[in-house]
């Protein structure tokens, strides 16, 4: 990632398309663009001179140190794209736009982003379970990412993903 990608002000960054997928802009929060802002800018990239291998090593060297802190060698199994699935899919359920997670992921095909999203999450899904006496508690849930489900003697029931 170079510095001129980066729109810290904004709060943003440009991705640059790559195997003929579609540039995009994704947002960044206020404490990450507070925490790249007071990165030194030696050079035109964000991260030095590092190659992608380099990176690769880093990430395998702290996939492997977090396996082991946690006791769980299921932790190993975890790859840059395993991340790019999740999100995928979690995108997916939190909106059920199938658009939107294309054009978050940067595919100019359907066919590639439903190989990316889990359409069937089983029914092993967990769910934050919250009730609505007013409209101000609605509104609420529904600004935190909670989804209405029913209403029940007049309260109503909003769920969200764990």
């Amino acid at each position: 990632m170079k510095w001129t990608d980066l729109d810290l002000a904004q709060r943003f960054v440009r991705i640059t398309p790559e195997k003929n997928s579609r540039a995009r802009q994704l947002k960044l929060s206020p404490r990450l663009a507070e925490q790249l802002g007071t990165l030194p800018r030696t050079g035109v990239k964000v991260w030095g001179i590092g190659t992608l291998d380099h990176f690769g090593r880093l990430f395998q060297k702290q996939r492997k140190r977090i396996a082991s802190k946690l006791s769980n060698p299921r932790v190993q199994s975890i790859h840059f794209h395993t991340l790019r699935h999740w999100k995928g899919s979690t995108e997916y359920h939190r909106t059920k736009d199938i658009v939107y997670v294309s054009r978050l992921l940067g595919h100019r095909n359907i066919q590639n982003t439903l190989r990316y999203i889990s359409l069937d999450m089983g029914d092993n899904d967990s769910f934050l379970c919250k009730v609505a006496k007013s409209i101000q508690e609605a509104s609420s849930l529904i600004e935190s990412g909670f989804e209405y489900v029913t209403e029940l003697d007049g309260i109503k029931l909003f769920r969200k993903r764990k």
